[in-house]
């Protein structure tokens, strides 16, 4: 049983909020877009929802990073601030920190706080904020078999990714795959980078990883977070 089952038992049962501001539904698919997302969260720590923004709004946002030249990416690396190293036997990713610096991007991170609201009131995470990247793999990039965060070593409690790839087919590669929380060999699933998919799991409990993209391949990575700071420590953003 993951932590957010033992914390709430019985919170898939209560009626989502219905004070969400009416201006972000036109984004989503849905009228209640987080009901099955926060009843898999609850049973079993990930969730994998199709569909989970409107088509007109996914589109918005694969416009966005389509415009986005390589030279004004970052070589993604692995660890945060000082730690930070590009490693390219590890991954091969570019990105760009989404900041609401027009409306589409605006929106998406507008819609990620309401979620965040949601999984407060629902589990009582205590997630401070969110923070995303749009990320491109050319082909032949990947990301090796890793975690996003260790326990009790960083603020990254949700990990989310938006998948923005118009006709993904099989063969196209790219495919996130998610582990065990208790066998980081076992896989439970294999899942195309198809447009409108959206991925969420605990960022300390799953081992995942991106498999070779054949194939240009684009998607929103992101992590609602908690709030570390001390006395004597600031804590890191991006």
């Amino acid at each position: 049983m993951n932590f957010l089952s033992m914390i709430f038992d019985d919170v898939i049962n209560n009626p989502l909020p219905d004070d969400l501001p009416e201006v972000l539904l036109p984004a989503f698919s849905r009228l209640e877009p987080f009901a099955l997302l926060l009843k898999d969260l609850h049973t079993k720590g990930w969730s994998i929802q199709d569909d989970f923004f409107s088509d007109a709004f996914t589109d918005k946002l694969m416009e966005e990073v389509r415009g986005i030249q390589n030279e004004s990416m970052l070589q993604a690396g692995v660890g945060r601030k000082q730690g930070h190293q590009v490693v390219l036997d590890a991954r091969r990713d570019y990105i760009k920190w989404i900041d609401p610096i027009n409306e589409t991007r605006k929106t998406f991170l507008d819609e990620m706080e309401a979620l965040r609201v949601v999984l407060n009131r629902q589990f009582f995470l205590g997630l401070f904020d969110f923070e995303a990247h749009f990320a491109r793999y050319e082909k032949g990039a990947f990301y090796e078999k890793h975690m996003d965060a260790f326990k009790g070593q960083s603020n990254r409690i949700l990990s989310t990714v938006l998948y923005l790839n118009e006709d993904w087919q099989e063969g196209d590669g790219g495919e996130l795959v998610i582990y065990d929380e208790q066998d980081a060999d076992r896989e439970l699933g294999r899942f195309l980078p198809k447009k409108g998919r959206l991925a969420v799991f605990l960022s300390e409990d799953f081992y995942h990883e991106v498999k070779v993209a054949k194939r240009t391949r684009h998607s929103i990575a992101g992590w609602f977070r908690v709030n570390n700071t001390t006395a004597k420590t600031l804590d890191p953003d991006q």
